[in-house]
């Protein structure tokens, strides 16, 4: 089954269990006729948690289906022997880690690269996601061992996280910036601060990625009261960087004949969340987090606006799939959202969203338009295919420079 067949399958029939269970700790050494790339610094595949495990599932996929060895490091919960299994020919290693939060996701990440390191054979490249725990890197590096690292969006920046918690953020960024062979910026405006930082011929900028959808069922939309093209919708963490409250006070100035649905956790002990649900209008809808794919797919695809309010972190991919989905979009004005998106609709406050709003969502013709200037944007830019290519551009750049002979040797052109 090829790359695209597999990936259609993944998203609309559900993903498919593991092929087998070895429950060895050690993964098998490389056959010699394939490169070997081994994926760090997510919670694994299949996907199941954001942006990170989607680009490692799919470049994954990609990386397969070119003729790579791919293995790729999965965090479980509890307590239990590490052992391997294989997920669409995908070999996946898996670590149970019983604590959360940071403590857990740094004992993950030591324990990863200490198999990693231990199960290392001339020839293999890592591809990391992300640098929280950048400082575990410095390993690799001294067995020069071959480490493309996604940069993750300068995400010490944000203040969310708080003083202490950002300076090791940023820490751990110059580490691993350091150290990484080939490091990706997500964004142009990413790549320029790590060209700034860390010069500019390790860098590289590869965006996240989507499937494209064409069509999707209305049960969804159905099951909320909704109507198809009937309703604007939000998809995002309530913070105050994702601007919902300033989309939710622009939308409850008037009636607008339209609801508005916001997705996400919103507790009442939270003030920020309380602040979004007491300045919305009984137009705007609250349904919770939806973490089922397929319902939050159909319901982004049949949204007559899609509203995105991130301020920060480079190339968002909620975004991007709103642009698969051919949304029309109105999204914060900044240096991030406009280069993605071209063309599009932007707003920086409340009082600059409204007319917007009050134009828009009574223009059927121009969202027809914008819908269909973001999914050729996407088309262009934004496919797993173009992403997947680039990842393999990089892991073979990296390779190169830390094995030389394996350079001078011939490139596998992968299969059909």
């Amino acid at each position: 089954m090829s790359f695209r067949e597999r990936m259609a399958t993944s998203v609309r029939a559900g993903r498919p269990e593991p092929d087998r269970d070895h429950g060895d700790e050690r993964m098998p050494g490389g056959d010699g006729h394939r490169p070997t790339v081994r994926i760090l610094g997510t919670h694994g595949v299949p996907a199941a948690y954001g942006g990170f495990e989607t680009a490692a599932e799919n470049v994954a996929l990609f990386l397969h289906d070119r003729g790579w060895r791919v293995i790729v490091y999965c965090q479980l919960p509890g307590s239990g022997p590490t052992r391997t299994d294989q997920w669409h020919g995908i070999e996946r290693v898996l670590i149970h880690e019983p604590r959360g939060g940071w403590l857990g996701t740094s004992s993950f990440d030591f324990r990863s690269i200490r198999h990693a390191m231990s199960a290392h054979q001339h020839g293999d490249v890592w591809l990391t996601f992300g640098y929280n725990t950048g400082v575990f890197n410095i390993v690799p590096r001294l067995r020069r061992i071959p480490n493309v690292i996604n940069m993750d969006g300068m995400e010490w920046t944000r203040k969310r996280w708080g003083i202490v918690k950002q300076g090791i953020l940023l820490a751990n960024e110059r580490l691993a910036g350091l150290v990484g062979d080939v490091l990706i910026g997500d964004h142009p405006v990413i790549s320029r601060y790590l060209r700034r930082h860390f010069g500019s011929r390790r860098v590289q900028t590869i965006t996240y990625g989507a499937h494209e959808v064409e069509t999707a069922p209305t049960e969804p939309v159905a099951a909320l009261d909704l109507t198809p093209d009937g309703y604007g919708i939000v998809v995002c963490r309530p913070i105050p960087e994702n601007s919902v409250l300033e989309i939710v006070q622009a939308w409850s100035r008037i009636r607008r004949g339209m609801p508005l649905l916001v997705v996400g956790p919103y507790d009442t002990t939270d003030p920020y969340h309380r602040a979004v649900r007491d300045a919305a209008s009984d137009e705007v809808v609250f349904p919770g987090a939806i973490f089922d794919a397929e319902r939050l797919q159909a319901l982004r695809f049949h949204a007559a606006v899609y509203l995105h309010g991130h301020t920060v972190g480079g190339t968002n991919p909620s975004l991007v799939e709103a642009m698969a989905a051919g949304n029309a979009v109105i999204a914060h004005d900044n240096v991030y959202n406009s280069w993605v998106i071209g063309e599009g609709e932007f707003f920086t406050t409340a009082d600059d969203l409204a007319p917007v709003l009050d134009s828009l969502l009574h223009d059927p013709e121009q969202r027809a338009f914008l819908g269909r200037a973001n999914r050729q944007r996407f088309r262009d830019e934004f496919t797993w295919h173009k992403i997947g290519s680039e990842y393999e551009h990089a892991l073979r750049t990296a390779r190169a420079k830390r094995v030389p002979d394996i350079a001078a040797s011939p490139q596998r052109t992968g299969r059909s």
